[in-house]
């Protein structure tokens, strides 16, 4: 009896260890690596920068759009009067009013006497008679019409005050930080306006690149030189859109309290520069600090795609689901800007549940990626499911209760790390072209 009792123990322990090698292969969390990631891999050598150029402004901001990296700034985070710079993000609330279908481009909007009766720059709308959200959009871009503003903000928001709740609520998803709203023109009202409505050379850089990421269908507008409404043309106050070969937009603003600011995009190859200019002493000053920013970040850096958005990064083991694993990945672009003429090591981190239950929806925020590259620097990144896994049968559940405790005993924790190395592919090469000194063109 003893030596039967002793033969079922060891047959007991010997089938644990044997569901235990089975549950938990060589990485953490069941987490196999697809290794589709890309860049450049060898070993990392010092590049030389040239010195960032003199600009006027009083404040500025040079900003990699894709990467986020700061490539230049000067008191990038020192709370500033926007101006009309608060109108990108009014042309924001209203562009996610249109993705979510509370307001269509061929909707007529009424104008209001109060709209009618803003002062400053002026799309020159009328009381009493409607016009499109989509002329309107397009009088606030190239027009920087007050009028305009107003009109949608009472058509989106309700009131003013209502829509600048609105454009609060998105300055907190987006991540703007040391920014806040009080109306949709940036024009100054009352005594304590100058310390409510604020922003940052930061946080406006953060907004430009948001407009262009979400709202591509949009974009286009805002390189557009010329509207014409009631007969009444006007250009755009952006020199940057005559006078800059790549540039597509943004916003220009002032005020005496603001000076003249200028919020530009550029894109080159696969590279998007942000430039962000506030306070400059002129309107042709705040014109040339932007071109100059933007020829040093072209001409000085280069940015290299790691992982590509929605392709599997690694596949995540999922207990009691249809699938046994999950394909994980970045929903953006994941890409690493360098000085130009530095070659480029990267070591991603991968940090993974190890008792990640099913149902799994897609986007779903799964874990995060750390990239090591040019020590000490470090980006990171979310990565989510790139597929939906719904619960499993009764038998998948049942065998996965069956295997789930013996790898729980071998790895209680509930996440785990799996340190890989990016594949090399070709297509993270950047452009080995830089653009020439001179890339003004004439005006």
């Amino acid at each position: 009896m003893a030596q039967k009792l002793a033969l079922c123990l060891t047959t007991i322990i010997t089938l644990i260890f044997a569901t235990a090698s089975i549950a938990a292969p060589d990485s953490i969390a069941q987490t196999s690596v697809a290794q589709s990631g890309a860049t450049l891999s060898s070993n990392p050598e010092p590049a030389l920068v040239a010195a960032p150029p003199t600009v006027s402004a009083r404040a500025y901001v040079l900003m990699d759009a894709n990467s986020g990296k700061i490539l230049t700034q000067k008191n990038m985070d020192q709370k500033q009067p926007p101006a009309s710079l608060t109108k990108m993000m009014t042309l924001y609330v209203v562009s996610r009013a249109l993705q979510n279908g509370t307001i269509k481009l061929d909707d007529q909007v009424p104008v209001s006497e109060k709209a009618w009766k803003m002062s400053g720059s002026k799309m020159f709308i009328k009381v009493g008679t409607t016009v499109s959200v989509q002329d309107l959009i397009q009088g606030i871009i190239v027009d920087s019409g007050n009028d305009a503003c107003v009109a949608l903000a009472e058509y989106i928001g309700g009131s003013e005050q209502g829509f600048a709740d609105m454009m609060n609520a998105e300055t907190k998803a987006l991540g703007m930080q040391n920014t806040h709203f009080l109306n949709s023109t940036g024009l100054p009202e009352g005594e304590n306006f100058q310390t409510n409505h604020y922003s940052t050379a930061h946080d406006l850089a953060i907004l430009g690149y948001a407009i262009i990421r979400d709202f591509p269908e949009y974009y286009p507008w805002y390189k557009q030189k010329w509207f014409t409404y009631n007969k009444i043309k006007q250009p755009n106050r952006n020199r940057l859109l005559w006078r800059y070969a790549n540039a597509d937009g943004l916003k220009t603003g002032h005020t005496d309290e603001a000076g003249f600011c200028l919020v530009s995009s550029a894109q080159n190859d696969n590279m998007r520069l942000v430039a962000v200019v506030l306070g400059a002493p002129t309107d042709e000053s705040r014109a040339t600090d932007s071109i100059h920013l933007l020829d040093y970040g072209f001409r000085f850096f280069t940015t290299h795609i790691i992982y590509k958005a929605n392709t599997p990064i690694a596949n995540v083991r999922v207990w009691k689901g249809q699938d046994k694993t999950t394909p994980v990945g970045v929903s953006h672009d994941f890409d690493i800007t360098i000085p130009r003429g530095q070659s480029l090591k990267t070591q991603a981190t991968l940090s993974l549940p190890n008792h990640l239950k099913a149902p799994v929806k897609q986007g779903q925020k799964i874990g995060t990626i750390a990239v090591t590259h040019t020590d000490p620097f470090i980006e990171s990144s979310d990565l989510v499911a790139l597929a939906d896994n719904p619960t499993g049968n009764l038998w998948r559940r049942t065998t996965d209760k069956i295997s789930h405790l013996p790898f729980f005993l071998f790895h209680p924790t509930k996440t785990g790390t799996v340190t890989i190395t990016p594949k090399q592919d070709t297509e993270a090469t950047p452009s080995t072209t830089s653009p020439q000194p001179g890339s003004q063109t004439n005006s």
